[in-house]
């Protein structure tokens, strides 16, 4: 019991540390209800989950339990992305436009998969007013991106595409596969490999999702710096609210930028396959060339919408500010509030932690670190017994 909360699921004796920091985070950091994963060379080690499912207390958080884990989501795309270059659909370096030729104008000609996706576009907000059920109408969204000229040179500056990057990609990818993000993802990894996680919520689900909790006053523009066209573009157009992730028609409306739902479990899986090699329970959905295609750095440099410096890849944030703890070459992504989901290559592993009380750090939210901390201690433990 921690501050009265039990803490349910399995952790590995040798990680008896991050059940510790789980248990801590209710007892001493508000956490209201959480999951979190650890998954070591393909097996489960950690899955642990607590609390409630609601602000009132009244339901408690399952297994089975989902959350939107904002732009953690991101990540889920960047791996759908890889799994079309690894098929030989497409390759990064292919201009946007060889697949979505309403694209190719006012200076967006000669813009990549990779500069896409690494947030190089200029395309980090919209240049008429939106509101968010404008972006959840997917072909209205598309049409004013695809028309609009970007806010920068594309390939000389990034800039985190918040919102947009979900219209973005799932423009580009339907138009490349033939399926949107939600349905490959549904198709190709979410069903055959027993994964809770989708872009969008299907209304029959929607009793297995929490409720997220925002600190007072917390919106895009109160979390994030907002100085600059390009800031006011991407986190003020529209401001987001974000209690909208429990709203029906949130739910009903794939945003593969924003609003995936997933357990804990789900993506500590997927990204533990990419922390070896790209296999999962004998399924390899991307191979080894591809995934450091994939990770490879695509720029590095002050992102014009964060206000600081970022690493980014073909839509995997490459670690900096320690953010997935020391290793160099660990990948992942994180979302709004706190929630995150990365692979570290040089242990082997794939950590994920979902909750429902959103945090107000921009980076680094304590309850994450704590378990970050816990895993790679534990981890480095484990590799040295004999």
């Amino acid at each position: 019991m921690a501050g009265g909360i039990e803490v349910h699921g399995h952790c590995d004796q040798k990680y008896a540390a991050v059940r510790e920091a789980f248990a801590a985070n209710f007892a001493s950091q508000g956490e209201v209800g959480a999951g979190f994963a650890v998954v070591s060379r393909g097996q489960v080690v950690v899955d642990l989950w607590g609390g409630h499912a609601d602000p009132a207390r009244t339901r408690a958080w399952k297994s089975e339990t989902v959350t939107n884990v904002w732009s953690t989501s991101k990540g889920v795309a960047a791996i759908c992305f890889a799994m079309i270059v690894d098929r030989g659909q497409a390759s990064y370096d292919d201009p946007v436009g060889r697949f979505w030729p309403e694209f190719a104008v006012a200076g967006k000609e000669t813009i990549t998969i990779a500069q896409l996706l690494s947030h190089q576009g200029g395309l980090c907000g919209f240049t008429v007013p939106v509101t968010m059920r404008d972006i959840a109408d997917q072909e209205k969204a598309e049409r004013l991106i695809a028309a609009q000229a970007p806010f920068w040179q594309p390939g000389t500056a990034c800039g985190y595409h918040a919102v947009t990057y979900g219209t973005l990609t799932n423009a580009l990818f339907r138009r490349i596969e033939g399926r949107t993000l939600a349905k490959f993802l549904e198709q190709e990894l979410s069903a055959p490999l027993g994964l809770s996680l989708t872009f969008g919520l299907p209304e029959e689900q929607a009793g297995m999702a929490s409720e997220l909790i925002a600190p007072p006053e917390l919106d895009s523009t109160s979390a994030n710096p907002n100085t600059s066209v390009a800031q006011q573009a991407a986190l003020a157009n529209p401001v987001l609210d974000p209690m909208d992730a429990n709203t029906a028609y949130w739910r009903a409306s794939p945003m593969p930028s924003v609003n995936a739902f997933a357990t804990a479990p789900s993506l500590a899986r997927l990204y533990g396959a990419l922390a070896t090699g790209g296999g999962l329970e004998g399924v390899r959905f991307v191979s080894p060339n591809t995934i450091a295609d994939a990770t490879r750095l695509r720029i590095d440099s002050d992102d014009l919408v964060l206000g600081m410096r970022a690493k980014w890849a073909a839509g995997f944030l490459l670690n900096v500010h320690d953010l997935y703890g020391d290793s160099p070459s660990a990948f992942g992504h994180s979302g709004w509030g706190g929630s995150l989901a990365f692979a570290d290559p040089s242990r082997g592993i794939g950590v994920a932690y979902v909750m429902n009380r959103m945090g107000q750090n921009l980076i680094g939210d304590p309850r994450g670190l704590a378990l970050i901390g816990a895993t790679l201690r534990s981890a480095d433990s484990d590799r040295q017994l004999p």
